[in-house]
């Protein structure tokens, strides 16, 4: 084959290339903005778990949540620092938030520098202007209150 035996230009096979390449790279866009988007999910979901618990009033749950351990009865000397009775007078009825009603999440944002790397989740609790904010460990997902 020669330069001169060339096939003829084909404007339906170049249109077709170039929609592909298109397509191609818009779903790659779409798909960067999506997980950009929900980087931190997985750290929500744990929040949003939590606050749900609250709001059943189903104190034993949210505390195995708080501490990623939902066999936490089994070896409740592991939590000595923070015991159950601690976290109902804190998230009990007459805790900070009072009963839990109704919660959403405001937002999250990653933190650099404090304790190993976690996650800030914002959450709006029964609709009061201060929101909570939750601090979310990534490497067990337990839950703290962000000190700031």
């Amino acid at each position: 084959m020669t330069l001169l035996d060339a096939q003829p230009y084909d404007p339906a096979k170049s249109r077709r290339r170039k929609i592909k390449i298109t397509v191609t790279l818009v779903v790659v866009v779409v798909l960067a903005a999506l997980a950009w988007m929900y980087r931190n999910w997985p750290e929500e979901h744990s929040v949003d778990k939590f606050f749900t618990a609250l709001q059943h009033q189903d104190y034993e749950t949210a505390y195995g949540i708080y501490f990623n351990d939902s066999g936490w009865r089994q070896h409740q000397r592991k939590y000595s620092q923070y015991t159950y009775a601690d976290f109902y007078r804190d998230w009990g009825p007459g805790g900070e938030w009072g009963l839990v009603k109704s919660h959403r999440i405001y937002g999250s944002a990653n933190t650099k520098g404090f304790g190993s790397g976690g996650v800030v989740v914002e959450v709006v609790v029964n609709e009061r202007s201060e929101h909570a904010r939750m601090f979310v460990q990534k490497s067990d997902k337990t839950l703290t209150v962000f000190p700031y």
